[in-house]
């Protein structure tokens, strides 16, 4: 670990000699560690710098350790921070963990120990910073991202997302690529009683193969100086998910070792740490998201049946954007807001024709990627056709629909329309048009119309 990288440990000790004695130990183990003899230099201290962990000692001058804590805890970022107990009694450890304490220990504890809990503290400091980041960024997705639609079946999907966020029962997410698939799990936390906890993202196409277990159920190695004892441990993201909602996108991905795994957690309710004979009980909503027919990857033996069975209790299907094309004008309305703000672009009604015309292979994804680009390169406050990067005959036909009308078609239109109202009776024709007949009889050789069969002459 390099100094930038260093757990920043706060140590408030009344004994001096110990206080020295865990300063010089867990500096040797790569902290960065600040000493303090009583409760009020703790205080001032925690609220002076930034630490990434504080161990304090129950019984100090001036405030004990459950003070220091109480207080501390107020602050915007605090620490995550551990106890230190002389007389072990579980009525103090009780009060420590309601006010927030990250664990306690009991003295006389061993300096392995101590370092143990400083780096399962830092952990879960880090992840607990880490999704607060992506939870805040998520409040800024525009609203437009709620999947509006006016496509029936895709309303249905939406009651149905609605539903299942209710429960706790996993969801499994299917469509093309493209189609929304995480956009939906998020939707369906956000709109869960969970919303409140940590939203995690497992994204088992990056996992390397025969890892993947490690990284969803993290590891425990024992120590180099006591092989017995637990020395380091790495969370894994299902813990770092708990009482929150943990994404498996592109779940079919994951490899066989995964899948035994997380199949067995599903079962049981709980998992245990690679390296160790401990269970812990899952609190985490699953969601999974698959670009594939899971039944057939089960057929094929890719993938577990009894992983597919779990997953599967509900299981919600994503159309494609080109089945949708009635959503496409408010969604695409809706991006441009998004990237443009209030006094952004607008569509002109030839690059709404050409991207109803466009069959979206790549679907919202697609659709999101043009859209933004667009209103970079729009000019003047309005979006064209020209403007789209669409492949070049989509937008030549549409802008070709939408041209102006020279007035030669004008005129032409409107004489065609006039003989067929008047079932072409070519005086009539004349007297509604303002013209003469002989002005009217040149304009039909003009123009090569000619007589339909069975209609009546003039």
């Amino acid at each position: 670990m390099t100094a930038d990288q260093a757990i920043r440990v706060l140590v408030a000790e009344d004994e001096a000699n110990l206080g020295e004695l865990l300063q010089s130990y867990l500096a040797g183990r790569g902290h960065r560690v600040t000493i303090t003899l009583d409760g009020r230099a703790a205080l001032d201290a925690l609220h002076s710098q930034p630490f990434d962990v504080a161990l304090l000692d129950i019984v100090m001058p001036k405030l004990d350790g459950l003070e220091v804590l109480r207080q501390v805890r107020e602050n915007p970022s605090p620490p995550e921070c551990i106890i230190i107990t002389g007389n072990g009694t579980i009525d103090t450890a009780i009060a420590a963990m309601k006010l927030g304490a990250y664990d306690y220990v009991s003295k006389p504890y061993r300096l392995a120990e101590i370092d143990v809990l400083v780096r399962r503290a830092w952990e879960k400091r880090r992840l607990t910073n880490d999704n607060q980041r992506l939870n805040t960024r998520l409040s800024r997705v525009d609203a437009a991202r709620d999947f509006t639609s006016v496509y029936a079946p895709m309303q249905a999907v939406l009651a149905l997302a609605r539903h299942a966020a209710t429960g706790v029962t996993p969801v499994l997410i299917t469509g093309e690529a493209g189609t929304g698939k995480s956009e939906l799990a998020r939707y369906i936390h956000a709109h869960s009683p969970r919303a409140g906890g940590p939203l995690v993202d497992a994204v088992c196409a990056g996992m390397t193969p025969g890892h993947a277990a490690v990284d969803l159920f993290g590891v425990e190695r024992p120590a180099d100086d006591d092989p017995s004892r637990d020395a380091t441990a790495a969370i894994g993201l299902v813990e770092s998910a708990a009482g929150g909602t943990l994404v498996l996108d592109d779940v079919h991905l994951l490899d066989p070792s995964a899948q035994t795994a997380l199949a067995e957690t599903l079962a049981e309710g709980s998992f245990r740490r690679g390296g160790s004979r401990h269970r812990i009980e899952t609190e985490v909503r699953f969601i999974a998201t698959a670009g594939v027919e899971l039944p057939a990857a089960v057929r094929a033996g890719s993938f577990r049946q009894d992983l597919f069975a779990s997953l599967g209790q509900v299981s919600i299907a994503l159309p494609p954007l080109r089945e949708r094309a009635v959503d496409i004008t408010i969604l695409a309305q809706a991006f441009v807001r998004e990237f443009g703000g209030a006094r952004g672009p607008s569509l002109a009604s030839e690059a709404l024709d050409a991207l109803q015309g466009y069959s979206w292979p790549g679907n919202l994804r697609e659709l999101r990627n043009v859209l933004e680009r667009a209103v970079l390169l729009a000019g003047g406050g309005i979006i064209h056709a020209h403007d789209l990067p669409l492949p070049m005959d989509v937008r030549t036909a549409s802008a070709a629909d939408d041209a102006p009308l020279s007035l030669q078609e004008v005129e032409r239109r409107h004489i065609a329309a006039v003989l067929q109202r008047t079932n072409w009776h070519q005086g009539k024709a004349a007297i509604l048009l303002g013209i003469s007949a002989k002005t009217l009889y040149r304009k039909i050789r003009e123009y090569g119309f000619e007589r339909p069969v069975g209609v009546g002459a003039s």
